[in-house]
């Protein structure tokens, strides 16, 4: 399975980054504003091009100046290039090359990465002549772009997706990543102890104790894995040292390399907004996720129908991840570790499942006589056919009078039809509807 590409947008403040950021994602998500330094906390996004889809990160100015967040904005530049698949480095044309592009410069000499210069609040009355000045900085011909305009935006990302390494993919065919989220102390460390049964993470009482992402290579069953522990991430008004900054985008590269992903929940207090949220960073990238259940050990007043009563409690909370599985677990006495691991396989049975055209198309036959589409947008939804497609997450196409008839609620009743009848539990998928011509 292929992770997407990291692209992280740097440069000193007042330069455009957080609009250049926008135009590329197709939103307005930063925060814009006319301010040095507006732009303290790593934003990211989504972006495609070429069919290429990939992830973009808006990172604070670099700056020489003793201003507020300096250090912080500076260090945040320096670990988004560390993570990054290509780095676009953006100068402002008006101002020319000042000090501060030069010490960002320097940072950037250090990186072993694709360095793409951009130069932003271009205006074609300029000459592009004029542009040639910034190749002293010794990244090469820059791109030349109004982000607030649209110049040069199409230029630039055919310049990324030509600067994309080819082998971002997982370590190999048969090996499962699997990437521990979830906020700070709900026993992610003590979790990797007990699964690689080494002492390998710092283990303690304080949040956020863990400020890395670790890899740790294990073989369960034959099965090979690489278990990456990532920070504990913090809601964002509460991220104040510098490197629980990190975190979220620690996670956030975590989970885009992983096959599943373990979002790990203190059992033995009230689900919070954040478990969920955290819960959502996995969902948006579409990962295949299992909820685990930790310090199962703690829980008070435990009676047979304890269990019962926390899976309600979770999917209740997770509404979004209704077809997840769920284990419940002691990381800190090592019981039902092996739980995660039956979930884990079944997973990966489920995501290399495939279904014949002939069987799918009985079901998807039964489901419309048994509940017929609605009226939706001025007609109602015939599915001619079905049929299941390769790709890593299961996809099935509908080929259909019109797509547009398609109600969301219709949809997930034929996605739930589907799992039912073929066990599809724990992974995402995927329903596409198609106009048969």
């Amino acid at each position: 399975m292929k992770k997407k590409g990291l692209v992280a947008i740097v440069g000193r403040p007042n330069v455009g980054k957080s609009t250049l950021f926008n135009r590329i994602i197709r939103e307005k998500k930063a925060i814009v504003e006319d301010v040095p330094g507006v732009t303290r906390d790593r934003m990211y996004g989504t972006a495609e091009w070429l069919t290429l889809p990939f992830i973009v990160i808006d990172t604070g100015g670099i700056t020489l100046q003793d201003a507020p967040f300096a250090k912080e904005i500076k260090m945040q530049a320096e670990i988004a290039i560390e993570e990054a698949d290509v780095i676009v480095f953006v100068i402002n044309y008006r101002d020319g090359i000042s000090i501060d592009d030069e010490v960002v410069a320097k940072i950037l000499y250090k990186s072993k990465k694709p360095v793409l210069l951009v130069v932003n609040k271009y205006d074609k009355k300029s000459t592009d002549e004029e542009a040639f000045q910034f190749m002293t900085l010794g990244f090469g011909e820059p791109t030349l772009v109004s982000a607030t305009h649209g110049i040069g935006i199409g230029d630039l990302l055919d310049r990324i997706i030509a600067a994309m390494p080819k082998q971002v993919e997982n370590i190999s065919d048969d090996t499962t990543n699997i990437a521990i989220i979830g906020k700070p102390n709900v026993g992610k460390s003590s979790l990797v102890n007990a699964i690689t049964g080494e002492e390998r993470m710092i283990v303690s009482e304080i949040s956020g104790t863990t400020t890395d992402a670790v890899d740790s290579k294990i073989i369960v069953n034959g099965q090979k894995y690489v278990v990456i522990d990532t920070a504990g991430i913090r809601k964002r008004g509460k991220i104040y040292e510098n490197l629980e900054k990190y975190s979220f985008l620690r996670a956030l590269t975590s989970i885009n390399k992983a096959d599943i992903v373990l979002l790990i929940i203190d059992a033995s207090i009230p689900i919070s907004d954040q478990d969920t949220n955290i819960g959502g960073l996995a969902f948006e990238e579409n990962k295949p996720i299992i909820l685990v259940g930790n310090k199962w050990d703690i829980i008070p007043d435990k009676n047979t129908n304890s269990m019962i009563k926390k899976e309600e409690e979770f999917k209740a909370y997770f509404k979004y991840l209704q077809y997840a599985h769920m284990v419940f677990i002691s990381a800190k006495e090592g019981k039902r570790i092996n739980k995660i691991f039956e979930a884990i396989e079944h997973v990966s049975l489920n995501l290399k499942k495939r279904i014949k055209t002939s069987v799918l198309n009985e079901v998807l036959n039964k489901a419309q006589l048994l509940n017929p589409a609605p009226n939706h947008n001025g007609g109602r939804l015939k599915i001619y056919y079905g049929s299941q497609v390769e790709a890593y997450l299961p996809t099935f196409v509908m080929f259909v009078n019109n797509p547009s008839y398609v109600h969301f609620s219709y949809k997930r009743f034929l996605e739930n039809q589907i799992r039912q009848q073929f066990d599809f539990n724990g992974v995402p998928m995927n329903l596409i509807f198609r106009e048969r011509k």
